[in-house]
């Protein structure tokens, strides 16, 4: 299986601890075992297959926020910790500017969660935006400016809870969208907005 940047890091404490507590206190043996197998699990990157057409999600999860911001909408999906935490790129473009912007750390399925630590990825056809939780607060980008990516490939990922939104080029508005508040998705699996005119692949 598949792992995140990271993974060791946060799996291998507990699992060496599991070792030595086992011999003093099963119990807590088995708790640390639980921990680091839990971590591992968290860490998951399984591999995706973007549909042929439309903008695909950034992450795995629930759409949490559909608004509009003046003559563009934004979908964010809420990343439960459960889900899958590597985020992927909503349409194919070229990385224009990456901008981390310092903030609270509020539960990311909430309101005040816009307010929240984040890092914002331009592309030339959308952006997309990684946004830490109350108690996620490593965010890694996997691109750089400059970078070319396609449709659906990994663009970082968020350790322990969070959420991502994209938001769509002022050519979409709310017809093309294909997802409500509350809709289960998947990065780079599930089409979220979809423009009559987009060409496949794009």
């Amino acid at each position: 299986m598949k792992l995140a940047p990271g993974a060791r890091r946060y799996a291998l404490p507990p699992l060496v601890a599991a070792v030595p507590l086992a011999v003093v206190s099963p119990p807590l043996g088995a708790l640390a075992l639980a921990l680091g197998g839990f971590v591992v699990h968290f860490f998951r990157d399984p591999e995706r297959s973007p549909p042929p057409r439309g903008v695909v999600s950034p992450a795995d999860g629930r759409v949490s926020v559909v608004r509009e911001e003046g003559d563009r909408v934004r979908i964010g999906v809420f990343m439960n910790v459960t889900d899958v935490h590597v985020l992927r790129a909503p349409r194919a473009g070229a990385v224009q500017s990456l901008t981390h912007r310092p903030g609270a750390h509020r539960p990311a399925f909430s309101k005040d969660s816009d307010r929240n630590e984040r890092v914002d990825v331009a592309f030339d056809t959308c952006e997309c935006s990684m946004i830490a939780g109350w108690f996620a607060r490593r965010i890694h980008p996997y691109v750089s400016t400059g970078d070319e990516v396609a449709r659906g490939d990994r663009i970082g990922h968020i350790a322990f809870g969070s959420r991502a939104d994209v938001l769509l080029p002022s050519t979409y508005d709310r017809a093309d969208l294909l997802v409500a508040e509350g809709d289960p998705v998947r990065a780079g699996e599930t089409a979220v907005a979809l423009h009559a005119d987009e060409p496949s692949n794009n």
